[in-house]
C-alpha cells in the first residue's frame, strides 16, 4: 500500500533566499556580513516561517572554481569547501539543485515535487544563470520575497532584474546581510523609490490578525435571543415554556 500523498506546495508566493552561505554568515568568516549578529536571528526566522507554512523556497548558491579569478575579493565560496555550504537551517526536507550548465533545460515537475529549489551562482548576477533566469522569468507567483547576502549587489541586482521581469517583488530589510550599513540604506531608498515594497521579518512573518465574529443570535416566540446570554432564556420565555 502507498503512503498518503504529500500536499503540493503552494507557488503563488515564493521566498527568494540569495546567498545564505559559511562564508558569509559564519563568525569571523572571511567576508564575514557586517550586521551578522541581528541578520542571523531573522534568517533563522524566515526559514522557520517558510518550514512551517510550506512556502517554496528558491536560493541562490554562489560557487566558484579554485583557480577563478575573483576580482580583487578574496578566495570564497569555492565549490565543494565548508565556507560554500549552506547552513543547515537555511535547508528545507525536499530540495534539489539544479546544475548551471549553460543550458535552458530544467529537471521536470520541479514545483511539484520540491518546496526548495537551489540554483548556482556562477557570477555575480544570479540571472546570469540560464536555468534560474527561465525558471523566475516563467514563474507565475504572485509575490517573490527577497532575503540573503548580500543587500549591496546580489539582492540589489536581482530585485530590480525581476522587476524589469514585471514581477511584484518585496525585500526583507532586517533579513539582509550587508558590508556597508550606509550602501545598504542607499539601496533600499532606491528600491524603495522604484516601487519595491519593503518590510520587516516581523511584519511578514506574522500571524494574520483574528477576526472575531459577533455572538450569534436566535429567534424564540418572536423575540431575538442572544446565544451568550447569562442565563440562556429570559424569564418572560420560561414562564411561556412552563406554560405550554
Amino acid at each position: 500500500m502507498g503512503g498518503r500523498k504529500r500536499k503540493p506546495i503552494n507557488w503563488t508566493r515564493v521566498l527568494i533566499d540569495i546567498c545564505t552561505q559559511n562564508d558569509y554568515l559564519e563568525p569571523g568568516a572571511i567576508l564575514q556580513v557586517a550586521n551578522r549578529e541581528s541578520a542571523i536571528g531573522n534568517l533563522h526566522r524566515m526559514f522557520a516561517w517558510a518550514r512551517t507554512q510550506k512556502i517554496p523556497v528558491v536560493s541562490c548558491v554562489e560557487s566558484h572554481r579554485p583557480a577563478e579569478p575573483l576580482n580583487g575579493c578574496p578566495m570564497h565560496c569555492i565549490d565543494d569547501t565548508f565556507g560554500q555550504r549552506k547552513p543547515a537551517y537555511t535547508m528545507m526536507d525536499s530540495h534539489i539543485m539544479v546544475e548551471a550548465d549553460n543550458s535552458l533545460s530544467l529537471p521536470p515537475g520541479l514545483t511539484l515535487r520540491y518546496q526548495q529549489l537551489l540554483f548556482r551562482k556562477r557570477s555575480r548576477d544570479i540571472l546570469g544563470n540560464p536555468k534560474a533566469d527561465r525558471f523566475l522569468t516563467q514563474l507565475h507567483a504572485e509575490e517573490f520575497i527577497l532575503f540573503g547576502v548580500g543587500l549591496e549587489l546580489a539582492i540589489r541586482g536581482l530585485a530590480l532584474g525581476l522587476l524589469s521581469r514585471h514581477k511584484t517583488v518585496t525585500v526583507v530589510s532586517d533579513a539582509c546581510g550587508v558590508w556597508s550599513p550606509a550602501d545598504a540604506e542607499l539601496v533600499l531608498r532606491q528600491l524603495s523609490a522604484k516601487g519595491i515594497k519593503l518590510v520587516t521579518t516581523e511584519a511578514l512573518t506574522a500571524p494574520p490578525p483574528q477576526v472575531i465574529s459577533p455572538p450569534r443570535r436566535i429567534i424564540y416566540h418572536g423575540r431575538v435571543l442572544r446565544r451568550n446570554h447569562p442565563h440562556g432564556v429570559g424569564s418572560a420565555s420560561r414562564r411561556r415554556i412552563g406554560r405550554s
